[in-house]
């Protein structure tokens, strides 16, 4: 699975603004149901919301993974948003979230689903990438920094035929 399978560049919101956590799942569930039609942003949001509940989705040093599962879905969907001021997202290290990378997954995970979610914790653990991302000063900049910044994403050979 490649990233560009399940984050589309309507999925990515630069220099939002986020009253507080609840908000920002609100603007993350909204983003999240872009590219699936027949899937309410509510729902979403109260998945999202139910999975919060269960535990903390920050990763630490201002990023957080805010991830449900979603009845009627038969694959992944992601969405980034970087707010323009951080929100306090109850991290363990105690810092404020800037960068919130969501996913909607199936009710039934399979292997591939696993490896989408290991994928997106390892890539949002990169520094460089953090910092690219933070750098982004427009949307389509951030879904580029997103796609092309991080040395741990193995190259989409499709992605690569269609930029020769």
């Amino acid at each position: 699975m490649f990233l560009e399978d399940i984050i589309m560049p309507d999925g990515v919101l630069c220099n939002a603004t986020a009253r507080s956590k609840k908000h920002c799942l609100e603007i993350l569930s909204e983003l999240l149901v872009r590219s699936v039609p027949g899937i309410a942003s509510e729902s979403t949001f109260g998945c999202l919301n139910d999975r919060e509940r269960l535990g903390c989705t920050g990763l630490n040093r201002g990023v957080a993974f805010p991830h449900c599962r979603v009845e009627g879905l038969n694959e992944c969907h992601a969405a980034l948003i970087k707010l323009s001021e951080p929100v306090e997202f109850d991290a363990a290290d105690g810092e404020p979230v800037d960068i919130v990378f969501g996913m909607m997954l199936p009710t039934e995970l399979n292997e591939e689903h696993h490896a989408a979610i290991k994928m997106i914790t390892r890539i949002l653990a990169d520094e460089g990438l953090r910092s690219r991302l933070r750098s982004a000063n427009s949307s389509n900049a951030l879904f580029d920094a997103l796609l092309n910044g991080s040395d741990l994403l193995a190259p989409n050979p499709a992605r690569l035929a269609q930029s020769s």
